[in-house]
This record gives structure tokens, C-alpha cells and sequence, in this order.
């Protein structure tokens, strides 16, 4: 029998203290993090990051309803298969496993759907960014996948793809060898090369917004300004967790991470919830999009409140007249000023969380008119605080105590 590093430890010091450190509790019949440690010290848990503003919070968006390819068939695959073959320890499990990920993976990998696939989320990254700047990572199940992905997003978008490592705004992250397939070849670098690669991809000045991986960068890997992944790979317990947080890292004005699915984890969200709550921690993994919209709608119908007696339906045709008058009506209310910044700060944050849904994308003209009125009274009104009065706005000025002329 062959004992690890851990076993000579516990063997040289019997009476110490075996202590563990883990942000993904694992709770398996054959792995349990709490029956190889003992019960929990101290918790630390995922709203307790979120408070502190250590990270921010993830939300889950689900796009299969946009995708019309094999669903039944490859959620039933999906649920059959490990996230990663190569955890299998049991030989006869990983060659079952290993039959069944390749069927799946011919499901997943056909070019009808590669296409759709390539499609939906050229356009829902383009829209992603209108709202919040920032990368991407994508996470496919195989090599090959990878690579007519890739194929399929720079047909899509040639302007995005550079033969050049130190150019180009999207990239492949994979290992591989001269012995690979020719298909495999030109997006295979050497160790110094793909360091190139991630110092590219975490710095958010840089062009590359976009990474097509495996498994490689899912773990242990911090990019501050990627605040979205896109998953078309089955993955379950630790190993999602794992990979979900690299967008819950803090940036800037982020408001959160998201998560899109292209290919059903949501039961696999909640199953890994469930061994959190288990484990005694508080907050989910992730937040549903829908959750976002439905503040976005809160604070649309408190700004709709604050416009009460003004007609501005006109907006979409005649929002460059209606900027002074609008503009002045929030002035002339009781701490409207701070009351309408307050609020379409809020619908901005909340709409960068969930702008790609198609019911968000329609209130997309009313929130930049709300956001052209809060930049011209932030840009052009000053309150002094001694005196009292309303300030108001006409013709590109800014008129009346106790304001200052800034226009």
C-alpha cells in the first residue's frame, strides 16, 4: 500500500491538530471534507465576502431557450457524465463515463449548434459590454471544440482574430504538443507564450477580451476585470464552484459576475448550493438574471414616480428637447436632485447585471434617456449648501440661485 505525504505526517505527529482550509466543502460518499477534518471552526461564508466587498456577487443567466439543438437528449447525457473524466479512480466507471462524454460530446460539438452557439454569444457578449467594460472566458468540453468555436465567433467577427499571440481580441488557452492534430496546431503555445496570454488578458487595456479554455484557467487564476463566463461544458460540485468565482472578483465599478449557461447546469448550481447551506454558509453561489431585472423595474417605477406630472413619452424622437425641461422638473423637486441620482445609478447597475434578457433590452432607450438627464445635472448644476433655491437648466445653462454656471 502506498501512503501520501499527509499519512507520514499524521504517523510522525500523532497527537496534532489536522486542521483544513477550503472554500468549496466537498460532501461525497467517498470524499467529505468534514469526515476527514472534523466540523467547522470558523465559517466564512459567501455573503460575508460580499459585505465586506471582498467579492461581488455572481448572477446566472440560462440561454438554451435560444438554442433549438438535441436539448433533451443532451441533458440527458449531461446528467450521466462527471465534469471532468480524468477525477474518475475507478477504471470500469471512467471507461463508462469516458463512452458516455463522447457521445455528448458529439451533441455538443456539431456545427449546427457550434453555429448557434457562436451566434447568440457573439451577440450577448457585444451587449454585455455596451453596459459594463471588461473580458470574457468561455469554457468549452474539449479541444476541438474550442478550436470550431473559435472558427465559428471569428467568421462571425474577423476583425477579432490575430495569428499573432500579442494580438487580437480572442484567444485558446489549451496544452498540447507537436503531435497533435493540425487542427489543434496554431492555437498550441509554449509555457512563456501563454504567460504572455494571461498578462494580456488581466490587463483590461489590453485588446484581448475574449478566452476559449478547457480546463485551464479555472482555478487559482485572478482576472479582476472578467465579469462573465460563458459555460458549455457539464460541471458539477468544487470544480464549478471553483470555476464560477472567477468572476466574482471586485473591479472598479463592477456590479457582479455572470454566469451564462449554454448547456444546463442550473440542477448542478443548486446541488452545489446545497452542500454550501450544508456546510453551514450563507448566499448562493449565484443569483438568477431575473433577479437584477426585477430591481431594474423597482427603481424604473421610482424615477417614473419622480416624473409624475411631466410627459416625456416623446423621448425616443424628441430627447434633445426634452433634456432642459426634464432636467428642470427633477430640480424642482424636494431633493429630487439626489433622489433621481440615486435612483438611475441604481437601474444602471441594475441593467449591466441583466441587459441581455430580451424583456431588459426594451427598456434600453428609456434608461440612456434617464442617464443623459443625470449627466447634464451632474455635469451642470452645483447646489451651493449655505443658501436655498432651486437651480434649473435652459437653453444649455444653468440658471438660478444658489447655482453656479458650469455649462
Amino acid at each position: 500500500m502506498v501512503f501520501g505525504f499527509s499519512q507520514y505526517m499524521r504517523d510522525a505527529l500523532p497527537n496534532a491538530s489536522f486542521i483544513g482550509f477550503t472554500g468549496t466543502p466537498i460532501a461525497l460518499e467517498d470524499k467529505d471534507t468534514r469526515s476527514v477534518f472534523g466540523d467547522y471552526v470558523s465559517i466564512y461564508d459567501i455573503q460575508d465576502a460580499v459585505d465586506d466587498g471582498a467579492t461581488v456577487a455572481i448572477y446566472y443567466e440560462s440561454r438554451l431557450a435560444k438554442l433549438d439543438l438535441n436539448h433533451a437528449e443532451i441533458e440527458r447525457l449531461s446528467d450521466q457524465v462527471e465534469d471532468i473524466v480524468e477525477d474518475e479512480e475507478d477504471a470500469s466507471n471512467r471507461e463508462k463515463t469516458k463512452g458516455e462524454w463522447s457521445r455528448l460530446e458529439k451533441l455538443v460539438g456539431a456545427e449546427p449548434r457550434i453555429r448557434q452557439v457562436a451566434s447568440d454569444l457573439v451577440g450577448h457578449f457585444e451587449a454585455r459590454t455596451e453596459s459594463i467594460d471588461g473580458k470574457a472566458m468561455i469554457v468549452a468540453m474539449s479541444r476541438e471544440i474550442c478550436v470550431h468555436l473559435y472558427d465559428a465567433i471569428v467568421e462571425l467577427r474577423p476583425d477579432w482574430h490575430d495569428t499573432d499571440p500579442s494580438k487580437g481580441a480572442i484567444k485558446i488557452v489549451m496544452t498540447g504538443s507537436a503531435s497533435d492534430r493540425e487542427l489543434l496546431q496554431p492555437h498550441i503555445y509554449n509555457k512563456q507564450t501563454r504567460k504572455r496570454l494571461e498578462k494580456r488578458f488581466k490587463d483590461n487595456n489590453d485588446p484581448l477580451k475574449l478566452v476559449i479554455v478547457r480546463d485551464m484557467w479555472l482555478t487559482g487564476f485572478d482576472v479582476p476585470c472578467c465579469h462573465t463566463m460563458y459555460i458549455d461544458k457539464p460541471m458539477k460540485g468544487h470544480n464549478l464552484m471553483q470555476a464560477i468565482a472567477r468572476v466574482n472578483r471586485v473591479f472598479k465599478n463592477k456590479p457582479g459576475g455572470l454566469v451564462v449557461d449554454y448547456i444546463g447546469i442550473a440542477n448542478e448550481l443548486k446541488q452545489a448550493l446545497k452542500t454550501y447551506t450544508d456546510a453551514r454558509g450563507r448566499g448562493e453561489p449565484t443569483l438568477r438574471a431575473e433577479e437584477a431585472f426585477s430591481v431594474l423595474l423597482e427603481k424604473m417605477d421610482v424615477v417614473h414616480g419622480l416624473f409624475h406630472g411631466f410627459d416625456y413619452s416623446e423621448f425616443v424622437d424628441q430627447a434633445y428637447k426634452l433634456l432642459v425641461p426634464a432636467s428642470n422638473h427633477i430640480l424642482g423637486l424636494d431633493d429630487g436632485k439626489k433622489r433621481f441620482l440615486d435612483a438611475v445609478l441604481a437601474i444602471n447597475k441594475a441593467y449591466s447585471l441583466c441587459g441581455t434578457l430580451d424583456e431588459a433590452k426594451e427598456l434600453r432607450a428609456e434608461i440612456a434617456f434617464f442617464s443623459a438627464i443625470k449627466a447634464a445635472i451632474s455635469k451642470f448644476t452645483y447646489v451651493d449648501q449655505i443658501a436655498g433655491g432651486h437651480p434649473t437648466l435652459k437653453d444649455g445653462v444653468c440658471f438660478g440661485p444658489p447655482a453656479r454656471l458650469f455649462w
